[in-house]
């Protein structure tokens, strides 16, 4: 997508955001609406990271960020979280979710720290949007400090990033806040 599209789409997200905001006047900003319904066994599988909020952990990645979830037996997933880094080797963190909600399915907790099977950390993973067929997942955190655009496919078309964009100012993101994420590496490479 070239600078000036995306420019485009952060505008009209920006002002989705701004619009959101100004409708809550006076009014502390709760958390972020999740979804109502996720269908864990279509939610498995491997997503590709499109944007995310930069954060510490992820400091390392410099491109072809993946997330990959598997449905456990006992209810909760695994998770495989890997990014290529500048020098181009595989960095890969192995994790564990667990569902907060059933009734919706749409908050998680997710660690990535264990001491001998024993998980002190656990980070929140809310899915606040959710393409209808999955073919793209939003996922934040309560305090909005965590984002990430997740898609089933390398590349999302720029109506459904400029969508995606608007639905994160409507939930009190700020669509800017937002990194792209590199995807180069060609399918089977």
């Amino acid at each position: 997508m070239d600078s000036n599209r995306l420019t485009l789409v952060r505008g009209v997200a920006l002002a989705a955001a701004v619009l959101a905001l100004a409708t809550a006047h006076g009014q502390e900003l709760g958390p972020p609406a999740t979804v109502e319904r996720v269908e864990l066994e279509r939610y498995v599988g491997l997503w590709y990271e499109i944007a995310r909020i930069p954060n510490s952990f992820q400091d390392q990645c410099a491109r072809d960020v993946t997330a990959e979830y598997a449905l456990r037996d006992d209810g909760r997933l695994d998770v495989i979280n890997r990014c290529v880094k500048s020098d181009g080797r595989v960095d890969e963190a192995k994790g564990l979710a667990r569902i907060e909600d059933r009734e919706s399915n749409s908050k998680l907790k997710v660690s990535f720290f264990s001491i001998l099977g024993w998980r002190p950390v656990w980070g929140d993973y809310w899915i606040i949007g959710l393409g209808d067929d999955y073919e793209y997942a939003v996922v934040g955190s309560p305090d909005r400090k965590y984002g990430w655009i997740l898609s089933r496919e390398r590349e999302l078309d720029a109506v459904v990033l400029e969508r995606i964009f608007a639905t994160l100012g409507e939930r009190g993101y700020e669509p800017d806040g937002f990194q792209m994420t590199a995807q180069e590496t060609p399918p089977g490479g």
